[in-house]
């Protein structure tokens, strides 16, 4: 089992519906866009390597909230467990690196239509539950 964790990060916005955006990234390696996520290191606590993520792929700082559901996929013939929290932008200034080329705010209904797998658009019903604005 590959050990990951992610966040799906979230600001208040008011003018947004539900009152936040959700940040995703896109990941030229792979095309597509999803919540910030990765392995653990070796020793790593998964909350831990959850925040390290966030900050490596969107140069976000974050307040975790509640816990999201776990994610189970297979990656190359490999199972893969990605443990997930909601978690609220505190600081920081996005740039592109090798992993990450693009972030985008985007409304909940936006970010759902963005997304390119089924999992992560659940995350998003997950995380206006756990706050209560679905």
């Amino acid at each position: 089992m590959v050990p990951a964790a992610g966040c799906v990060l979230w600001r208040r916005a008011s003018h947004a519906p539900h009152g936040l955006e959700i940040c995703l990234v896109h990941r030229p390696k792979y095309d597509d866009w999803s919540h910030p996520k990765g392995k653990l290191k070796r020793g790593e606590d998964t909350l831990a390597a959850a925040l390290r993520e966030v900050e490596e792929e969107t140069g976000h700082r974050c307040a975790p909230g509640a816990r999201l559901p776990t994610a189970y996929y297979e990656v190359a013939g490999r199972p893969k467990r990605v443990d997930y929290w909601a978690a609220e932008v505190t600081d920081g200034t996005f740039t592109p690196n090798d992993e990450v080329d693009r972030v985008d705010w985007l409304s909940p209904p936006a970010a759902r239509a963005r997304l390119s797998r089924e999992r992560d658009r659940e995350l998003v019903d997950a995380l206006l539950e756990a706050l209560h604005t679905a």
